[in-house]
């Protein structure tokens, strides 16, 4: 990019050159009116040529203009200045839309992203750096519409990492030239041209070469009627009667909890309610004070008791699957 000076695409200039002769005047027709009916018949047609008469209204600023208006919007926080520096650079956002209008078809959509991206650009803009504004803002426009293509090309993000942006922009143009040396595109030999790993780019290509499939689609049963794809996945709703049956269990096992408990006596009766069974258990240190013994002591009094627990649930409930985890 090199800036307001750059030389734009030859589709802008075949645009323009539209844009002039519609302006002129017709045999035959009645004056403004006429025209004015012409132009809005010409924008319902052409909506990018309308938005590119438009920004010819703006004028370019010259080297020292800009500078002005940007250390006044700097300095003095200017919005008139900011408006001129963001308008005088329109140009430049459709000059650079139009290098991706392969990758997506819509230009006005990355005309709009790409003015976002302006408009960011002169508020991150510092005159004194030495840099044109035209040079700073293209990095900024350019990363808005990369965003914009990268989260719109399908209706699942397909490039979410560094790398798989790289291959996003780059995997059919790598196979093509590899193809056109007479070298298979193998996906070890494009990972190791793009400097990404080869399970990125086996993904990406087999994700560009799928479609987005919806829901709704319908699709064919063996009892010969249709039905949306969506029909045909499990539910995540539990069950009535599974629901019935974890409570039944969870009833039990408090119980059985509730009587091994009633059974002890002594220091595993304490250590059980104030640690097993407590909402807030009480450290082994801390028991280990009560008791006058040493933290290894209750420790290992604890994991005696939970032996037991084990084997008192497994005997009570039986075929029921018992998981009891020692505490913390």
């Amino acid at each position: 990019m090199t800036g307001n000076d750059a030389e734009e695409p030859d589709e802008i200039d075949e645009l323009q050159d539209v844009e002039t002769m519609d302006d002129a005047p017709r045999p035959g027709s009645d004056g403004p009116d006429e025209l004015a009916l012409s132009s809005a018949a010409l924008s319902r047609r052409d909506p990018l040529g309308a938005y590119m008469r438009d920004v010819q209204r703006y004028p370019l600023l010259s080297k020292e203009e800009e500078h002005e208006l940007a250390v006044r919007f700097l300095e003095e926080d200017d919005l008139e200045a900011a408006k001129r520096l963001v308008t005088s650079n329109l140009r430049l956002v459709v000059k650079i839309a139009y290098d991706y209008r392969q990758a997506y078809k819509n230009i006005l959509d990355l005309v709009q992203e790409g003015n976002i991206g302006l408009m960011q650009a002169v508020k991150k803009y510092d005159p004194y750096k030495g840099v044109k504004l035209s040079s700073y803002a293209a990095w900024w426009i350019r990363a808005y519409i990369l965003r914009y293509i990268l989260n719109n090309h399908r209706l699942v993000k397909v490039g979410t990492t560094q790398a798989q942006r790289k291959l996003f922009f780059n995997l059919q143009k790598e196979k093509a030239r590899l193809s056109a040396m007479g070298i298979e595109p193998t996906a070890e030999i494009i990972a190791e041209r793009l400097n990404v790993p080869e399970r990125d780019v086996v993904s990406m290509d087999m994700r560009l070469a799928a479609g987005d499939a919806s829901l709704d689609a319908p699709v064919g049963t063996g009892e010969g009627r249709t039905v949306s794809r969506v029909e045909l996945l499990p539910s995540e709703d539990v069950r009535a009667d599974d629901t019935l049956a974890d409570a039944e269990v969870g009833d039990r096992f408090s119980t059985k909890i509730h009587e091994f408990g009633e059974s002890l006596e002594g220091k595993e009766r304490q250590i059980f309610d104030d640690r097993l069974v407590a909402e807030d258990p009480k450290t082994l240190q801390a028991l280990g004070d009560e008791f006058g013994v040493s933290r290894e002591r209750v420790r290992q009094i604890e994991k005696r008791l939970l032996e037991k627990l084990k084997a008192y649930l497994r005997k009570e409930l039986e075929d029921t699957v018992v998981e009891v985890y020692e505490s913390p």
